[in-house]
């Protein structure tokens, strides 16, 4: 699926169905992965090799909201468990897994130049096309 013009053709779209199996989730990470390809095409930074960087940053945007819920509804430290006079309350795992994720947000969206601070660091991918040398005339026969 196509969804932003002229993106697919540079980097497929993740079968998010695959990863994920709430709809709310594959519907979010598509969202997601239209926001950040669509800014990133307009700016002329997007390439090929960027593909598994792209899908780990919408991975790490899902599994953040998804511990996020998790901790809004459960708190962010866990209770003793009852009966266990030695149990003691403890950071949430879901906690820890949203600050890990925000790491690993933070830290692609700055090799994207996604964050604002990064924006002007950020540099246009090169078309590949290199000028011919006498060295690839020798190397071809001509």
């Amino acid at each position: 699926m196509d969804v932003i013009e002229g993106t697919g053709a540079i980097v497929p779209e993740p079968d998010w169905e695959s990863l994920f199996n709430d709809v709310l989730e594959v519907s979010a990470a598509k969202e997601h992965w239209r926001r950040v390809t669509t800014e990133l095409k307009e700016r002329a930074l997007m390439s090929p090799g960027n593909a598994h960087a792209l899908q780990r940053l919408v991975v790490a945007y899902v599994l953040y909201d998804r511990s996020l819920r998790e901790v809004a509804e459960h708190g962010a430290v866990t209770k003793p468990k009852r009966g266990n006079n030695r149990a003691i309350a403890r950071t949430s795992p879901h906690f820890s897994a949203m600050r890990e994720l925000a790491s690993d947000a933070a830290t692609l969206e700055a090799e994207f130049g996604l964050s604002p601070r990064r924006r002007s660091t950020a540099t246009k991918v090169q078309n590949g096309k290199k000028a011919p040398r006498a060295a690839d005339r020798y190397l071809s026969g001509g």
